[in-house]
């Protein structure tokens, strides 16, 4: 089969994330297939800040930049980050395979555990989260939502903190271990820096329920959707949600500045 090329869109930029993002590429390379190529891009400036007009502000450069991977020749895009804004407008305009963090999470969650709960960095993403949790029909299965007290900016700082991890699986395990006391089966760090942060963690788990790590799910759904259209033409629907719309408008999008 021929090689993959991925976008992975991150929300942070080189400039702000440190060793975050040298880090992040090191862990997609070792859990990518060997004939497969992930280039990160960023946001600048980028999502520093939780709150919803960041969101959408970075969302709407995310579709911007999700169009122009696809012309450059990508094969799918990832969205690597978990409130993922813009992830229905960006598949109903391009034709390669497009995933993200949170929905790829939540699905695979939903394998290895009946009741799910998410653990996010600041408590102004958790009515956020609600609302992706009822756009994906989960309400039923992911039924808790608990924060630390992080802006997305500050958690970078934990990759270069000596002991920053274990005071991070601190903070994260005490608000973990109430949802697992209420019968949740599996936890979920609600961001990509967590996320990656944590996979230096072995067998991470909160008194028996896993802790997952939705980069690699990301990464190997993305692959496995690439891999599937090229086998059997399993694409996107376009009924609904993902109707594509004319050229014009999508030129129209990316070229007006008063929506920059």
């Amino acid at each position: 089969m021929q090689p993959i090329k991925i976008a992975y869109q991150s929300f942070t930029s080189r400039e702000q994330a440190g060793s975050y993002w040298n880090k992040l590429q090191t862990h997609i390379d070792q859990v990518k297939d060997p004939e497969t190529t992930v280039d990160i891009i960023g946001i600048d400036p980028p999502d520093a800040y939780a709150h919803s007009l960041m969101e959408w502000r970075t969302g709407r450069e995310m579709i911007c930049n999700a169009i122009a991977a696809e012309k450059d020749g990508y094969d799918g895009f990832a969205i690597g980050h978990f409130q993922e804004p813009g992830l229905y407008e960006a598949r109903s305009v391009l034709n390669i395979p497009v995933h993200s963090l949170g929905e790829a999470s939540m699905l695979y969650a939903c394998q290895l555990g009946q009741k799910i709960g998410i653990v996010t960095m600041n408590r102004r993403y958790i009515s956020w989260f609600h609302h992706q949790i009822g756009k994906y029909g989960l309400r039923e299965r992911v039924t808790g939502v608990h924060a630390m007290s992080f802006q997305p900016g500050s958690i970078l700082a934990a990759f270069d903190k000596k002991n920053g991890l274990d005071e991070v699986a601190k903070l994260f395990a005490e608000q973990g271990q109430p949802l697992v006391d209420q019968g949740i089966d599996v936890i979920i760090p609600g961001g990509g820096i967590p996320m990656l942060l944590f996979s230096g963690i072995s067998n991470h788990n909160i008194s028996g329920a896993p802790v997952i790590n939705g980069i690699p799910i990301l990464i190997k759904m993305t692959e496995m959707a690439i891999k599937l259209k090229r086998l059997t033409g399993l694409s996107v629907s376009r009924t609904n949600d993902f109707i594509q719309p004319p050229k014009e408008f999508i030129d129209e999008f990316i070229n007006n500045p008063k929506g920059l």
